[in-house]
Parts: structure tokens; C-alpha cells; sequence
């Protein structure tokens, strides 16, 4: 019995060297301490290129000693039994092999997700750095422009396939050499156990060494693909550019709207020589977080030097404003009570906002940067500090659902008609520019489409909410009743009137905020900005 127990710890001793070794990757170790510590340093170094080092954890030697000592116990007192030992042996072989293979796809995974953000970090910070080294001179050419814009979309594919094809060969290579070493180790446990461990609870002693393994492996490679994924969300859901960068090419668009309205307002100054002069305008303004992910999503980390040439694009899309000279023959009756009949010179100005969103449906982007557009505009790029104080950009539900319009109210036929119409798209969003259900509206733009299309026989056009003042007449907020319309000043820059809704009673209206919804006008957001109260002529 002595001479089976002493063979039986001289053949795990020479089984327990071999298996060391498997874990050296190729290094010529002289003993087995020596072993044991190269083998610790091995797999910490393994660990700390795919995930951060923590001081909490342990190594994973450590962590089986304590389990390989069992086993040793085990092996120096049992005695030698081979009943039922083969199916339980094979059993270990096959749950060592299917833990190599676990542990090496969650290496593989976690190594090319920590790849690919180091690769993207360092791509970023070389195209910021190109970016500063700009003499600032912008391309004024549309043409070079276009070719530029697709020369940095070809970089920027041709980096992410490189960084993703060198992630791949990394974890490959990684990956590879574990599980190798992995599956070695697993089958020369399980060759071992069935060759020579008959007791049942050496047997779990070696599993438990088995699954130790994978269990640390497998932590470390769950929590590296967490983390990643957290972090390629967070990347994809945010704005990339300086605040500083996305507040002055906000402050650029907002500089050629101030100059658009300044040509409108001297249009009859600049163009003199007519009897009249009609006026068909849009709401000049946009939202400053959809203007943001757009230039994102084609740009990434963009400065107003490099978007300036783009800026002008998106404008020239966004707004469109045409002059248009006619004349008329009318009659009147003169002095001697004959009829005669006369020309009138008119001139005719339009402005159509076709929206931002006309720009982004012109950039033809693919489905990836269209999901990454949609998805920067619900987030508002991380960043809704930005233009917190853009009550238009900002959504804030209002008790739209659950307002109830006084029943006498209802009496008014035409207050009735309007009321009926302007429900049928509350909850609608504000888009400047919007005029209609297919686009949405802005204020004076839902304002115009219920009136218009109330069935009372009325028809304003398409005009600002300054302009709907002067197709009303003025009256006091005490004389104010449902249907009528309430005006506010200094919403935003514009002169005059810059915002509108149509008064429903006991202090509230109806109006396109963002949502379109029912509000109380005695608020002090909007007693601060009362203008004046309009009946429909």
C-alpha cells in the first residue's frame, strides 16, 4: 500500500510540473516555484491588456491554490479505487474543454472591444490635432467641399476596418494561445483523474480547479464587455465637438436668420416703386439640437472653420426667398362718378422654411447615420444644457389630454370649428418652419392651418405670428374670448410678435409649444411676454 501511495504522489507531482508549464506560453522555467510565479505574472499581464487593474482583485493562481491543495490531500491519502471512475473522468474532460472555449470568446470579445475604443481614441485625437494645425482658410468651393466631406468618410471607414481587422488578430492571437494552454491543461486533468483518481471527492476537488478557471476568466472578460458597451452607447448617443465649437456655429446660423430678417424688413426700402407689397412669410429659427446632430453625425468632433462652407448649404436647403413683381388692372370710380381703370404695381414676398429636416433629407445619409441622427436627437447629443433655454427645443408636456373647454364656450359656432380642427393635432411636435400636418408646425404655422381650414370661410395665408397681428383687430386681454388669438413678444430674437396661440377660456389656449398642447397663459413665462390679444377681421 506504501509503494502505490508513493507512486501514486510521484506521478501527480510529474503531472502537476507538466501542467505548469502550460501556462508559461514557451518560457524554460528551472523548478516549480519558479513556475508558479512566472505563470501568475503571465496571466496578470494577459489581464491588463483587456481590462483596468483593480486592487480588489486577486490572482488567479491564488485564487486555485487553495483548491489545488485539496486535490493534493486528497491525492496523498486516498486510496487507490478505479470503480465508476471512467464516465465521472471523462465528465471532467469534457466540462475543462467546454470552459476553455467559454473563457476564450469572452477574451476574444473583451480584447477587441478595448481594442477598438483605443483605436478609436487615438483616431480622434490625430484628426483634432490635423484640425488645429489649419491655417483656417475655409474651401469656398461647393465641388471641394463635396470632395473633401467624402475624402474623410473614406479615411474614416478605412481606419475602422483596419482597427477592427487588428482587434480581430489580436484576440485571435490571445485567445488562441488560452485556449490552447487552456484545453492542454483541462485534458491532462482529466487524462490524469481517469488513469489514476478513483475517489469521488478528488474528483470534484479537479472540477472545482476546472471551473475556478473559467469562473475568473469569465468575470473578467463579462465585465470588460459591459463596460465597452456602456461606453460605444454613450459615444454614439452624445455630440463629439466642443461645447464651444457647437455653440459658435449655432451662433453662425443664427447670424445669417438675423440677416435674412433684416432684408425682409427693408425689403420696401430696397425695393421702392410699387403700390403694394404682400408678404407670404415663414417663422425664420430652427432647432439648435437638430442643426448639432446633423453636422455630428457628418462631421463628428467638427470646428466652425471646417463647417462653414456646410452651414451655407444647409441654409440655402432651410430657407428660400422669392420676389415676385406683378401688376393688376382695377377699376375705381372718379371724380365725375365715371368708371375707369388703373395698374397697380405689386410685389409679392415669400419665404418658405422648408425645415431642417429638407437639409438631412438631402444629405442621403445610409441607415447607420440616420439611427445615429434619430438617436443624438432624442438625447439632444447628451448635452441639453446647451440651449436649455430654447423653449422651442426643449420638449415640456403640457396637461394636453386632460384639459376640458368650458361647455359654453362651445355655443360659438366658429370658436367650435376652430377648436375642432386645432385637436386633431395636439401632441404634434414644433418644427420651425412646419406649416402642415405632413411636416408638423411651428406657432404661427399651426395657428395659419386651423384657421384656414376651420370652415369658416377665412384664409390668412401662410404668415408670422407678427404678421396674423395685422389681419386681426387688437383688443384687450379682458375683452379676449375663446377663439380669439393671444400674441407674445420675445420668445425669441424677432421683432414685433414672436409667438401666438388661440385663446379657449378660463386662461388657457391651445398653442404649437412643444408639443402642441393646451397651457395657461397666466403662467409667469408667458405674462412676462404678453404682447396683445387679435379678433380674426
Amino acid at each position: 500500500m506504501e509503494k502505490t501511495s508513493r507512486e501514486q504522489q510521484e506521478r501527480w507531482r510529474q503531472f502537476r510540473d507538466r501542467s505548469d508549464e502550460s501556462f508559461h506560453f514557451r518560457d524554460k522555467l528551472k523548478n516549480e516555484s519558479s513556475a508558479k510565479n512566472a505563470a501568475g505574472k503571465k496571466l496578470r499581464h494577459g489581464k491588463a491588456e483587456n481590462t483596468k487593474p483593480s486592487a480588489k482583485k486577486t490572482s488567479p493562481i491564488r485564487q486555485i491554490s487553495p483548491a489545488r491543495r485539496i486535490v493534493d490531500h486528497q491525492m496523498d491519502h486516498e486510496e487507490d479505487d478505479h470503480q465508476n471512475s471512467d464516465g465521472i473522468s471523462r465528465r471532467v474532460i469534457d466540462n475543462g474543454e467546454t470552459a476553455a472555449a467559454v473563457v476564450a470568446n469572452g477574451i476574444k470579445s473583451r480584447a477587441k472591444q478595448n481594442h477598438y475604443q483605443r483605436k478609436h481614441k487615438a483616431y480622434s485625437e490625430k484628426v483634432r490635432k490635423s484640425k488645429r494645425r489649419d491655417d483656417g482658410v475655409s474651401e469656398q468651393s461647393k465641388g471641394a467641399q463635396i470632395r473633401r466631406q467624402q475624402m474623410k468618410k473614406e479615411l474614416q471607414r478605412a481606419a475602422q476596418k483596419k482597427s477592427d481587422k487588428e482587434a480581430v488578430n489580436k484576440a485571435g492571437s490571445v485567445s488562441k494561445k488560452f485556449v490552447d494552454k487552456a484545453s492542454d491543461m483541462a485534458g491532462k486533468i482529466g487524462e490524469f483523474v481517469a488513469e489514476h483518481v478513483a475517489s469521488p471527492k478528488v474528483l470534484i476537488g479537479a472540477l472545482v480547479v476546472i471551473l475556478l478557471i473559467c469562473l475568473i476568466a469569465g468575470l473578467f472578460s463579462v465585465s470588460g464587455l459591459f463596460t465597452g458597451a456602456v461606453n460605444n452607447v454613450s459615444i454614439a448617443s452624445s455630440f463629439t465637438a466642443e461645447d464651444d465649437d457647437i455653440r459658435q456655429v449655432e451662433a453662425d446660423y443664427k447670424a445669417k436668420e438675423e440677416e435674412l430678417q433684416r432684408k425682409i424688413d427693408n425689403i420696401e426700402t430696397d425695393y421702392p416703386g410699387y403700390d403694394e407689397y404682400r408678404y407670404n412669410l415663414a417663422e425664420i429659427n430652427h432647432n439648435p439640437y437638430q442643426l448639432a446632430a446633423l453636422l455630428t453625425v457628418l462631421y463628428e468632433d467638427y470646428t466652425p472653420d471646417e463647417v462653414s462652407a456646410k452651414l451655407q448649404e444647409i441654409f440655402d436647403i432651410q430657407y428660400k426667398l422669392t420676389l415676385t413683381p406683378s401688376t393688376e388692372t382695377r377699376t375705381r370710380t372718379n371724380e365725375d362718378g365715371e368708371t375707369e381703370e388703373y395698374e397697380v404695381k405689386i410685389l409679392t414676398v415669400t419665404l418658405v422654411n422648408n425645415t431642417l429636416q429638407a437639409a438631412v433629407d438631402a444629405e442621403n445619409l445610409d441607415a447607420d447615420l440616420m439611427e445615429r441622427y434619430q438617436l443624438l436627437m432624442e438625447t439632444q447629443g447628451n448635452k441639453s444644457y446647451l440651449f436649455g433655454d430654447d423653449i422651442y427645443a426643449n420638449p415640456a408636456q403640457g396637461d394636453y389630454q386632460d384639459y376640458q373647454v368650458p361647455t359654453e364656450a362651445l355655443t360659438d359656432e366658429r370658436f367650435g370649428r376652430m377648436l375642432n380642427e386645432a385637436e386633431k393635432y395636439l401632441g404634434y411636435p414644433y418644427v420651425w418652419g412646419g406649416s402642415s400636418p405632413s411636416t408638423s408646425f411651428d406657432c404661427s404655422g399651426f395657428v395659419c392651418w386651423v384657421i384656414n381650414h376651420s370652415g369658416n370661410g377665412w384664409n390668412v395665408g401662410r404668415t408670422t405670428a407678427n404678421g396674423l397681428v395685422g389681419k386681426c383687430m387688437k383688443i384687450s386681454k379682458e375683452e379676449a374670448k375663446p377663439g380669439d388669438l393671444i400674441f407674445f413678444q420675445g420668445t425669441y430674437a424677432t421683432r414685433g410678435a414672436s409667438h401666438v396661440g388661440i385663446i379657449v377660456g378660463n386662461g388657457t389656449m391651445i398653442h404649437c409649444g412643444n408639443p402642441i398642447q393646451f397651457a395657461s397663459y397666466e403662467s409667469s413665462y408667458w405674462r412676462n411676454h404678453y404682447y396683445t390679444c387679435g379678433r380674426i377681421r
